[in-house]
């Protein structure tokens, strides 16, 4: 099933700056592709459409922050997560994140703080 915009209440999306990424070869034909400020342009023209809201969000360390216990990847002498590091283990409280799992968390909570 596709997800629509018109049955949810919130959406929320970092707000990249594709230009930076762009210098990223591993990324830019991807980013280049997609036209990722368009995407969010429709995505903040659907939910005006339907009356919901739509917020983009800081993208800073998003993919480094552990959700659980907050701790930040690169910081007390240790190394910030590369593109390569799809698993990590929060060396201050022990989780296990899914690279990608643990930055939609960020995301949610990030949007959710910008909205209170």
């Amino acid at each position: 099933p596709k997800a629509e915009i018109r049955n949810t209440d919130l959406e929320g999306a970092e707000g990249l700056r594709s230009k930076n990424m762009l210098k990223n070869h591993a990324l830019a034909l991807s980013i280049s592709d997609v036209g990722w400020r368009t995407f969010l342009g429709m995505l903040a023209y659907k939910a005006k459409l339907y009356g919901r809201q739509f917020i983009t969000i800081n993208p800073r360390n998003t993919t480094q922050t552990c959700c659980d216990c907050g701790f930040v990847m690169g910081t007390n002498g240790t190394d910030k997560l590369t593109l390569d590091d799809r698993k990590w283990t929060c060396p201050n409280c022990g989780i296990h994140h899914i690279r990608d799992w643990n930055a939609a968390k960020n995301i949610l909570d990030k949007g959710i703080a910008k909205l209170a």
